[in-house]
């Protein structure tokens, strides 16, 4: 097939609900950093497959795990049954995780994670107001887009939980009180406060979801201290702190969760993208007495637990164990960071750069002082990086999402971060034009 039959075919089949475009790359095979489409073109892919792919495409090691579990044992049910591989998996969670003492709950996706944090906190607490932050983003079950603060368009067409309350979340950059980095006073702490004083009985709150980078929202790092104090107005009313690590975790910052940097325990984590190592599995991570407060079947699917995405994420959390990729994603986040922040310094379109470890935002501008957001401009990046042979998107319609594998080769890394120089360029210089953005959906 030709790709411009595939894309034809694809507009066809599947509603505009079920996927979004930022180019027309038809891949057919992929190996750590890079990509191959239907016409042979090569690709490096500066975003993980979405951050799935954090020990990268094909992992020889998944590759095998999946292959001599397949020929062993596809499936047998762990709702009912005692697969020794969910047990594995499960019992690397708890090693790995910040919980003490932690129970492990097994899915899909990281939108069931989600749903099934909320089900957990309002079951163990006996609470059902749930607090959450505007920009965020956790998912599109009902659950879980019931707390996503970044799009309401979905809910306004199909409903949604009640009792959801959303605070601004701590962005340095465009601070939401018009505060300047190292002169605020913690005025987002101060608002969930005035909250509870006025809106919101304190009390009678469930659970606070987090995202300990805000990802969809640009790559959003907290000041150091904000999830300390948040902490501690919590735990003064006995309100649980989830934090969803779908995105951020296993490595992508540096550490196995991001929230690690912060010096808190949370009670909830969620866990999905990279995983699997591609294939669809998540966990809910969480303290014992939480996560034993639903009773049988409360959160449960006949194909969670399956022995060979079981198989699979194990060998994704022994790769980044046995190839150190914590201390190689820190490595190469700084040097990717080096690099961007010398492109901003010679290019006015990068208003900032931001991130921890190899999960890096990008924010393009269209003026550094008003810091208006370059929303066409974004979609012309990465429209020319992808002419360029780069595999790139944007979040918040204006953020460069940078994400790549976690063992992606260091010279591969440089000639991506050369390619997207480049892009810039180009759309700066005005040699991208408008005709482009009819190609590039986004979101």
């Amino acid at each position: 097939m030709k790709k411009e039959e595939v894309v034809e075919r694809y507009s066809k089949v599947f509603p505009r609900a079920a996927r979004v475009t930022y180019a027309s790359i038809v891949g057919v095979r992929a190996k750590n950093a890079k990509v191959w489409d239907i016409e042979g073109r090569e690709y490096i892919d500066f975003l993980a497959d979405a951050a799935v792919q954090n020990v990268g495409h094909n992992n020889e090691r998944v590759v095998e795990a999946i292959k001599e579990q397949a020929e062993r044992l596809i499936h047998f049910t762990f709702i009912y049954g005692f697969p020794v591989e969910p047990l594995l998996l499960g019992e690397k969670l708890r090693e790995i995780s910040p919980i003490e003492n932690a129970k492990i709950s097994l899915g899909l996706s990281g939108s069931d994670a989600n749903d099934g944090a909320i089900k957990f906190a309002r079951a163990y607490t006996k609470r059902r107001t749930i607090l959450s932050y505007l920009k965020s983003y956790y998912g599109t079950t009902y659950g879980a887009m019931s707390v996503t603060g970044l799009d309401f368009e979905v809910r306004s067409v199909v409903g949604e939980l009640s009792d959801v309350h959303y605070i601004p979340y701590p962005d340095c950059y465009r601070c939401p009180f018009g505060k300047e980095p190292g002169k605020c006073h913690f005025e987002c702490l101060e608002f969930l406060k005035s909250k509870f004083e006025g809106e919101v009985y304190a009390d009678g709150v469930a659970v606070l979801f987090a995202e300990p980078v805000q990802g969809d929202a640009g790559m959003i790092v907290p000041p150091e201290g904000y999830f300390k104090g948040l902490k501690r107005i919590l735990d003064e009313h006995g309100i649980l702190l989830a934090v969803d690590e779908v995105q951020s975790g296993l490595g992508r910052t540096g550490k196995w969760f991001a929230i690690e940097h912060f010096g808190v325990e949370p009670d909830i984590i969620t866990l999905a993208k990279p995983l699997g190592g591609g294939l669809p599995i998540s966990a809910i991570i969480g303290r014992e007495e939480i996560m034993d407060s639903l009773p049988a079947l409360g959160h449960a699917f006949t194909l969670s637990g399956n022995p060979v995405a079981s198989r699979a994420a194990l060998a994704v959390i022994e790769e980044i164990e046995e190839k150190n990729l914590l201390r190689r994603a820190e490595k190469l986040g700084k040097q990717a960071k080096k690099r961007l922040e010398k492109m901003k310094e010679e290019h006015e379109l990068i208003g900032d750069v931001r991130g921890l470890g190899l999960m890096i935002g990008v924010d393009l501008v269209k003026d550094r002082e008003s810091k208006e957001r370059a929303f066409k401009e974004a979609k012309k990046v990465v429209w020319r990086a992808y002419e360029l042979g780069l595999i790139l998107a944007f979040l918040h319609g204006n953020v460069l999402r940078i994400e790549p594998p976690l063992t992606i080769e260091e010279e591969v890394l440089e000639e991506g971060l050369n390619r997207l120089e480049n892009a810039i360029r180009d759309v700066e210089e005005g040699r991208v034009g408008d005709e482009v953005l009819k190609h590039v959906q986004g979101w």
